[in-house]
């Protein structure tokens, strides 16, 4: 008797799919032969050298083996293990070979070549020796590289910026995916084409520098590279509410040498802090400013910006403005003209997420930041005219830095005229020539470029 049960069709036969391996996190292996080849076009240079290299022989290494040449020093260091001394051909491909075998693309041969074998990230003291380099070898720095004194600076400087551009996440650790989602790489490549380092406003630009530094030399009144909420409040000439020089000072911005933040209240930050402080302000469309100046803003942490915190802070401007008998508008007229400008998701209260999607978050911003950028906004008929290098259209940040730096030439130009008159006086005129020669010298020390100023200065 045949089964009643009903019978299934067998399965269809699967058929395995070779599926290519697409996620690579230390990026697309290249080819041994490509590796190989590289290893050959050094050893090249070895033999042609004499078969063994030191520091000064470092770019012609690097430019064979195509890694940029600005890295030498911490290739240099790698094959050398910080022992400073002449290394091999057998050294380069000892580290060579370690380091093709696990990192492909330039973003992770970087972490690699600065940071070693053991980690995924850079720590800022990772940066350090290639700007020291930087310093020594590059040639449109030989003016810098006479004033050893301001060397540091120097190097504290572009690290901040290349953390402020870079480390998205706020963590104090530059991973291999933030430098693929950055410039920073190819601005390094880029040093290779010039002479004129403010050619390259990105990172390393020595009138960015000059700039960031004189600020807070007018602030740093006893020049012990630390600044309290009295010098803070000096700043743009008094610009700054008290409301927001104390967030600045909470912790809520700020991080500890390791990259941690800080969650109690500060008597004194650095020149470090300053740094980002300045970015933050003279240029709030950039995302780590805009995260910045939330941070200062969202006063219980909570994730968005409540009707009482922005009050609190607009009645800092309003304080100011009323100080100076300039009229301000209730914080109901402001509020109203905000959520109106913001168009935030959830009525009342503004997300970060607001603030990154609005055009405008600038002027939001000023409206809490600061008085006189406030008032000149509300003042002006639109937006500030766009300012354009060649064909391409300044940034906030590169603007305010080319009109600072024009303005404070200009200052030492009149400093220098002043001095050259007074140093033409007759002998009779002792007193006059000493107090006008000191005045003169106290505003031209943002000449540290100039060996001979510095000099006088430390005579001073």
């Amino acid at each position: 008797m045949e089964s009643e049960w009903p019978t299934t069709p067998p399965l269809p036969k699967v058929q395995v799919v070779d599926v290519p391996r697409f996620f690579f996190p230390k990026g697309v292996p290249i080819s041994i032969s490509e590796n190989e080849a590289a290893l050959r076009r050094v050893n090249d240079v070895f033999s042609t050298i004499g078969n063994k290299v030191t520091m000064i022989n470092m770019a012609e290494v690097c430019r064979a083996a195509g890694i940029p040449i600005y890295w030498k020093r911490s290739v240099y260091d790698s094959c050398c293990n910080n022992l400073s001394r002449s290394i091999s051909i057998a050294d380069f491909a000892s580290w060579w070979n370690r380091m093709t075998a696990v990192a492909h693309d330039e973003a992770a041969r970087f972490v690699y070549t600065l940071a070693g074998p053991n980690r995924n990230y850079l720590t800022k003291e990772d940066l350090a020796p290639i700007l020291k380099d930087l310093i020594e070898t590059f040639p449109g720095l030989h003016f810098l590289r006479e004033a050893e004194e301001f060397h540091s600076r120097y190097v504290e400087t572009v690290i901040v910026r290349i953390f402020w551009a870079v480390n998205r996440s706020w963590t104090g650790r530059i991973t291999i995916n933030e430098l693929r989602r950055s410039n920073f790489l190819e601005t390094i490549r880029k040093l290779e084409t010039t002479d004129d380092i403010n050619a390259i406003t990105n990172y390393f630009s020595y009138e960015h520098f000059y700039v960031i530094y004189c600020k807070f030399y007018e602030l740093d009144k006893d020049h012990d590279l630390i600044i309290n909420k009295i010098d803070m409040s000096q700043h743009c000439n008094g610009a700054l509410p008290p409301q927001i020089i104390d967030r600045i000072f909470s912790g809520a911005v700020t991080r500890s040498p390791a990259g941690k933040r800080i969650r109690q209240a500060l008597e004194t930050i650095g020149y470090t802090d300053f740094v980002a402080f300045l970015l933050a302000e003279e240029d709030k469309r950039h995302p780590t400013s805009i995260e910045y100046w939330f941070r200062c803003l969202d006063l219980d942490g909570d994730g968005v910006l409540s009707m009482y915190e922005m009050e609190y802070f607009y009645n800092g401007i309003k304080n100011k403005m009323d100080q100076h008998n300039i009229d301000s508008m209730r914080f109901d007229d402001v509020i109203c003209n905000l959520l109106d400008l913001i168009r935030p998701k959830q009525p009342n209260v503004i997300s970060l997420s607001d603030l990154k999607k609005c055009l405008l978050c600038t002027r939001f911003f000023n409206t809490f930041v600061n008085w006189v950028k406030y008032y000149e906004q509300e003042a002006s008929e639109g937006e500030r005219a766009t300012v354009t290098d060649g064909e391409e259209e300044l940034n906030d940040w590169d603007r305010y830095c080319l009109e600072e730096y024009e303005a404070l030439m200009a200052d030492d130009q009149d400093n220098d005229e002043l001095e050259d008159i007074n140093l033409n006086l007759d002998d009779d005129d002792d007193l006059l020539i000493g107090s006008n020669i000191n005045t003169a010298v106290n505003l031209s020390l943002r000449e540290f470029g100039d060996s001979q100023r510095t000099k006088i200065l430390e005579a001073i």
